[in-house]
C-alpha cells in the first residue's frame, strides 16, 4: 500500500510566516546567545576561536530553519525514507572507508571535511519512523510483525555505531527511536518485556564492553579511584559546580575553568563552567529555557492534526530532551561520561546542525500541520 498527499490547507507564504512558532525560534536564540557568552568566557574574553563561529553558525542554521518552515509536508514525507537509507548506508561504510581519530573510526572524509554519519542518522531516524506510523493503520501498531520493522530500523544503525565504537550515539538512537514507538501507540507490554530482557542480558553486555567503556563504567561508580587519570573529568566537574554555589563566582571569574582545570569546557562540560560562574541559579535558569522550548514543542505536537506532523514535532522535542538530560546528568556524575554536548550551547557545528534541523522539521510540521494524507492503492511514492 502507498499513499498520496492531499493538502487541505493551501497556505500562502504570508500565512506560513504568520503560523511560524516564533517563540520556539526565540528560545533557541536565547540558548545560542548563552552559548556564545559562555564560549567568550572560555576563551578568556575573546570571540576567537569559538564564540564568533558559534554565533555565525546559529545565524546560518536559523535562516535555514525559516526556509524549512515554507516547505510543505509532502516534501519531507517523500524524503524521509531516502534520507534514512543514505544515513544507514554511510554508517555501514564507516568501517570500510572511515577515518580513524582518537582510537575510533566514526568519520568519513567528504571533500576534505570529516563527517560523522551517525549525526545524519539522528536527523533521519525521526522522519523515517514518523512516515512509517503515518502509513500504518492504528489497529496494526502493536501487532508483532509491525513492531519488529521499526525496531529493526532503530537497532541496525545502533549496532553498527556501537562497533565504531560510539556508545553515546547508539544510546541516543535507541532512546529516541523507542520514544517515537511509544508515542505512536505501541503497547506498553513490549517496553516492559524489553526492559526485562535488558536486565537479563546485562551480564553478557558487561563482558563484551570495550576496555575504555568498562573503564568509564568503573570510574562512574568510583571516580575517586583514579582522580588524576580516568576520573579527572568528573572530579573537576564536581569541584567546579560545588565552587559555584548558589549565585556563582561571576562571569569570567570561575577558577576551575579559567585556570584550565576543567577539561572540554567548551564542549561536553560547558554546563559545568556556566554553573561555576553563575551558580545554581544560573544553571537552573538555563534549564528553564530548555523547559520552555520543550513545552512549546509539546504543545505544537498536541495541536498537529496528522500522525506524521505530530511525531516529527515530538521527535524534535525528545531529541533535545535526551541531549540535555544526558549532558547534565553526565557532568554531575549521575551517568557515565559518553560525550553528548549541550544543545545550542556547547561548541560544535555538527551538533548544532543536528538539533536545528530537528527544530526546522518541527516548525515546518507546525506550519503545515493541517495537511491531511490519504492512503491509496497506486504506484508507491519514494
Amino acid at each position: 500500500m502507498a499513499y498520496l498527499f492531499s493538502d487541505t490547507a493551501n497556505l500562502s507564504a504570508s500565512e506560513k510566516i504568520w503560523r511560524t512558532p516564533w517563540l520556539v525560534l526565540a528560545a533557541t536564540a536565547v540558548l545560542a546567545t548563552a552559548g556564545t557568552a559562555a564560549l567568550y568566557s572560555v576563551a578568556g574574553g575573546t570571540y576567537e576561536p569559538w564564540a564568533e563561529r558559534h554565533a555565525l553558525r546559529f545565524l546560518a542554521v536559523a535562516g535555514a530553519v525559516l526556509i524549512m518552515a515554507l516547505v510543505p509536508m509532502r516534501v519531507w514525507l517523500s524524503l524521509a525514507n531516502p534520507l534514512y537509507l543514505v544515513a544507514l548506508g554511510l554508517i555501514v561504510l564507516v568501517p570500510v572507508i572511515g577515518v580513524e581519530a582518537l582510537g575510533a573510526k566514526r568519520w568519513i572524509n567528504i571533500a576534505g571535511l570529516n563527517f560523522q554519519p551517525s549525526e545524519l542518522m539522528k536527523v533521519a531516524l525521526v522522519p523515517a519512523l514518523a512516515r512509517y506510523y503515518q502509513w500504518l493503520p492504528p489497529d496494526r501498531v502493536s501487532q508483532p510483525f509491525w513492531v519488529a520493522l521499526p525496531l529493526a530500523m532503530i537497532l541496525i544503525p545502533a549496532a553498527f555505531v556501537l562497533k565504531q565504537p560510539d556508545l553515546g550515539s547508539a544510546t541516543l538512537f535507541a532512546a529516541l527511536g523507542l520514544s517515537i514507538m511509544f508515542l505512536a501507540g505501541v503497547s506498553v507490554a513490549y517496553f516492559i518485556a524489553g526492559a526485562v530482557s535488558i536486565v537479563a542480558a546485562l551480564p553478557f553486555v558487561l563482558q563484551n564492553l570495550h576496555g575504555y567503556q568498562m573503564r568509564r563504567l568503573e570510574i562512574f561508580l568510583n571516580p575517586d579511584s583514579d582522580p588524576l587519570g580516568a576520573g579527572y573529568h568528573i572530579m573537576q566537574s564536581k569541584i567546579a559546580l560545588g565552587a559555584g554555589g548558589i549565585s556563582g563566582k561571576g562571569y569570567m571569574k570561575g577558577t576551575q575553568s579559567q585556570l584550565d582545570f576543567l577539561p572540554e569546557k567548551h564542549t561536553d562540560f560547558i554546563f559545568t563552567m556556566i554553573g561555576e560562574e553563575w551558580g545554581f541559579v544560573g544553571g537552573m535558569a538555563l534549564i528553564a529555557v530548555y523547559a520552555v522550548l520543550l513545552a512549546l514543542l509539546v504543545r505544537m505536537a498536541l495541536r498537529a492534526e496528522n500522525p506524521f506532523c505530530r511525531l516529527l514535532i515530538a521527535g524534535s522535542a525528545m531529541t533535545i530532551f535526551l541531549y540535555v538530560f544526558i549532558n547534565v546528568a553526565m557532568v554531575t556524575g549521575l551517568v557515565p561520561v559518553v560525550g553528548v554536548p549541550l544543545p545550542l550551547v556547547s561548541y560544535g557545528g555538527t551538533s548544532m546542525v543536528t538539533i536545528m534541523t530537528g527544530v526546522g522539521l518541527a516548525v515546518s510540521a507546525h506550519v503545515h500541520g493541517r495537511e491531511q494524507f490519504r492512503r491509496t492503492w497506486i504506484r508507491p511514492i519514494v
